[in-house]
């Protein structure tokens, strides 16, 4: 049994930065796959601090023992992330591709070093740095910075497939698990009946053929893309002249469609994750951007990527008013899944309620403008 596997099997306290087992196996990881000093570490000298991080990887600052002078230009500090539950092969397929695809971003300066792989979860570069504020996504200075990255991560050739069919493969996957889920209303907490109830009433498996039908009747483009940029997964790096961002979580980071990651990125901006309690989010819709600040964002990425021009800003404007769809039902999804199948507390099927509310808000919205008369009228009903 992996790492991850057998501590997940435990509750948070028994994962906590605290508890003698947590810090013998940081100790025992790092010994192993680091080089200098750190074959020497145990678990009473090293420091171990749990960080917030993802709903789906519990994340560790690991520390050598203060006054430790280091012998082979090894860090002095790392990150160690242990994967949650994998359930499959192609989950287990998912992570290896994320793992080269998290180094070939980390050689060209996109993301954080890789230090090391174990079975479970990997060890990376410790970037002293916390991550953006919802709000702070509107921000001209740093949206300018995350077009720049956004830009990068699109011009990448990865060694994958080139096919956009991870959207489809993995909401096709989300959704028999989901189906499965809702069915068994017995298994599932009374408190959250009702919400269970606003979702079943949206029949899922419907709602993507007809996505998928209306995605698939124009060609639109495909890039490498990191697919949930929200402001967790961008790190802002301490004590740095000037503004300096990191991107990091590639968990999801495939070929897609191009809107997705815009769209995605925007409803990201309506999300804040900040909340102390349960459903520990809050959905702000006044956070939402308006059409100048996507126009200014579409702009920046078009002259990066080297299209400029009214009709390309509008073309991707349309793409995005079409993908925010796709981001809404995809994590709306995710939330189903996650409410039975994650460790981690959030607030999970609260989260699929906002996601598929409004995912049926723009829905009916998008047939309402038929984008300007460009979507056949039998992919609108």
């Amino acid at each position: 049994m992996s790492v991850a596997r057998r501590l997940f099997k435990m509750d948070s306290f028994k994962m906590s930065d605290k508890n003698p087992e947590m810090r013998a196996t940081a100790a025992r990881i790092c010994r192993e796959h680091l080089h200098g000093v750190w074959k020497h570490v145990t678990p009473d000298n090293i420091v171990v601090k749990r960080i917030s991080g993802g709903l789906s990887n519990w994340l560790y600052n690991v520390q050598l023992p203060e006054g430790t002078n280091t012998v082979r230009g090894e860090p002095k500090q790392v990150l160690v992330r242990l994967y949650g539950q994998v359930h499959g092969e192609r989950a287990l397929e998912g992570l290896i591709t994320e793992s080269v695809i998290f180094t070939l971003l980390s050689e060209r300066q996109l993301g954080p070093k890789l230090h090391g792989i174990f079975p479970g979860g990997r060890i990376e570069e410790y970037i002293p740095a916390r991550p953006l504020l919802t709000k702070e996504l509107s921000d001209p200075i740093l949206s300018e910075l995350i077009v720049e990255k956004m830009a990068m991560i699109h011009k990448m050739q990865v060694p994958i497939s080139k096919e956009p069919s991870w959207i489809w493969e993995t909401m096709t996957k989300w959704l028999n698990i989901a189906t499965d889920i809702l069915e068994n209303v017995e298994d599932i907490d009374s408190l959250q009946l009702d919400n269970v109830k606003a979702i079943k009433s949206l029949k899922l498996e419907h709602e993507i053929k007809w996505y998928k039908s209306l995605v698939h009747q124009q060609k639109y483009p495909v890039m490498f893309c990191h697919n949930d940029l929200q402001e967790g997964n961008i790190l802002l790096r301490q004590n740095s002249s000037k503004s300096d961002l990191v991107v990091i979580d590639f968990e999801y980071c495939s070929y897609n469609y191009r809107g997705f990651d815009l769209a995605n990125h925007f409803a990201e901006w309506q999300y804040d994750y900040k909340v102390d309690n349960l459903p520990f989010f809050i959905e702000r819709r006044g956070y939402a951007p308006t059409r100048e600040q996507k126009l200014n964002f579409v702009r920046s990425y078009l002259k990066r990527m080297g299209k400029q021009g009214e009709a390309e800003e509008e073309k991707l404007m349309s793409e995005i008013k079409v993908f925010s769809l796709a981001t809404h039902l995809f994590w709306g999804l995710w939330g189903i899944v996650n409410a039975k199948t994650s460790d981690i507390p959030f607030g999970y099927w609260e989260y699929a309620v906002s996601r598929l509310r409004n995912y049926q808000e723009l829905k009916e919205k998008l047939i309402a403008s038929g984008i300007n008369g460009g979507i056949k009228r039998k992919y609108l009903d």
